[in-house]
């Protein structure tokens, strides 16, 4: 099978989604922020695929959660 950028791009978000949700999930209040903001990075490679795939709703939704996962990584950092 060949990996195609597209196929590579959408593991990188999966498995980036997987560890920040694995960091959120541990309830270490210091490491919070990173959590949110792997999130956030894999948040931004899902809009990138869903435009790519010209599905509207869920490149919406993967922004909503984007801005809700700065808003938290900005929350945990007191900024």
């Amino acid at each position: 099978m060949k990996l195609t950028i597209n196929k590579l791009c959408r593991w990188i978000g999966f498995f980036l989604a997987v560890l920040g949700a694995y960091i959120l999930g541990t309830a270490e209040i210091s490491s919070q922020w990173i959590g949110w903001t792997i999130c956030s990075l894999s948040c931004t490679i899902w809009i990138f695929m869903a435009i790519t795939d010209r599905d509207l709703p869920r490149s919406l939704m993967e922004i909503m959660y984007l801005i809700l996962g700065i808003r938290a990584t900005i929350s945990w950092l007191n900024l």
